[in-house]
Order: structure tokens, then C-alpha cells, then sequence
């Protein structure tokens, strides 16, 4: 299997999530059922997507996805487009103090969030720096975590993933692939956790810099 280490070929693949489980959240409602389900849980997966950029020097404007994962359904909120709906849910979610949110290598999506969205997630644990073991020179990523702790393949196509993710509709292949990033993340927690281990104390979230004061206008 290309871009995973010889002695991984002959795993058998990861099964994700089945598509009639992931919902694409387009409207309040819809953002208000993912909002109470989500939070229903004690953890969720979580992660984001942005659309690629290939002119050097160009930044992106990402997030145009963030999906989080309870145990059975995905939620995609698609931020493309027009999107001030879903920010009550995504803020609510991303920064609820009982509800832990999991991801893998989460430092550049917690980068895009505060950016675009101006929401500071609480209790969000990267299982790319949790999982690390002493004497581990690199951090762990999903495929690595799922060939450890699953003795399976996971397969995470290059084609899909550099896909215009700020597309006004998603294809099919783009909505698993980012529902399952989001619920591997969980599974491999839940099974790390079930296995005896205890997730180290999570650093605070970083404080909100204070507003400098505005000199006086000039009198006329």
C-alpha cells in the first residue's frame, strides 16, 4: 500500500464510518441537533480541512470544513460559503469545558480556528503528542496509531485530501474521508484509554491579548 511502511502492506484495512452516518450540517437546525449530540458526550473527534494552496507564499483562508465524531455519526460543518449560522454550534462545541475534543496533529487547525472563526478551544488533546512513547523521535499519526493499536491499514488517499475542500457541495468520498479523521481520532482514544492509560493534564487555553487603549482624538 503506497506511502505506508513495508511491514504494513499486508494489514488488513480500517473500516470507517458508513456514509448514512455522517450528516452535512447546513442550516441552524441542523447545527443545533450536531450542537446537543455532540456535547452529549464525554469525547468527540475532532479536525478541519482547508483548501490547498499551490502558489508559494500564498496562505490559506481555512478552515472550509471542521468536522467533529461522537462514537457513531460524524457531523461536517462546511464554512465555504456564507456560514455565520453554524458559528453558534461551532463555538459552543469547540469550547465547552466537559466535552474533550481528540484529533491528530491538531496544532495548524487550532491556528485556522482562532484565525477565522475567532473561537479558542478548550480541552482539545493532540493524540500526535499524547501518544507519544520515550524514545519516539517523531510524533504519531493516524495511519501509524491504527497499524499499533488496530493491526489495520488506514487508508488516507492524497487525491481526496487536496481537494478544493471551499466547494459549495462536497463529494461523497470527500464527506468520509473527513468524517473519518474525525472518528478515527475517537476510536483510537477510546481504545488507548480502555487499554489503562491516562491522558496527561491539558494545558489552558491561551489568554485573549488585552485591547490596548485608544489615545483621545486631537481637540480641535
Amino acid at each position: 500500500m503506497s506511502g505506508l511502511p513495508a511491514e504494513q502492506d499486508t494489514l488488513p484495512p480500517y473500516h470507517g464510518i458508513a456514509l448514512a452516518d455522517v450528516r452535512l450540517v447546513k442550516t441552524a437546525a441542523d447545527a443545533a441537533e450536531a450542537q446537543a449530540a455532540l456535547l452529549a458526550a464525554d469525547a468527540i473527534g475532532f479536525d478541519t480541512e482547508s483548501k490547498p494552496t499551490f502558489v508559494k507564499g500564498q496562505s490559506s483562508d481555512g478552515p472550509h470544513l471542521v468536522q467533529f465524531a461522537d462514537d457513531r455519526h460524524a457531523w461536517l460543518f462546511p464554512l465555504g460559503g456564507d456560514h455565520a449560522h453554524l458559528l453558534p454550534a461551532l463555538k459552543a462545541v469547540l469550547e465547552s469545558e466537559g466535552t474533550l475534543k481528540v484529533g491528530f496533529g491538531l496544532s495548524d487547525d487550532m491556528k485556522r480556528v482562532r484565525s477565522k472563526l475567532g473561537i479558542e478551544p478548550v480541552r482539545v488533546a493532540d493524540l500526535s503528542v499524547v501518544l507519544r512513547v520515550p524514545g519516539q523521535k517523531h510524533d504519531l499519526g493516524a495511519k501509524s496509531a491504527v497499524a499499533k493499536y488496530f493491526g489495520q491499514a488506514l487508508q488516507k488517499s492524497k487525491k481526496i485530501s487536496t481537494t478544493n475542500w471551499a466547494m459549495p457541495r462536497l463529494s461523497e468520498k470527500q464527506m468520509l474521508y473527513a468524517a473519518d479523521d474525525a472518528q478515527v481520532a475517537l476510536r483510537i482514544y477510546r481504545h488507548w484509554i480502555a487499554l489503562g492509560n491516562v491522558l496527561p493534564a491539558l494545558k489552558p487555553p491561551k489568554a485573549p491579548k488585552p485591547r490596548q487603549p485608544r489615545s483621545p482624538a486631537p481637540s480641535a
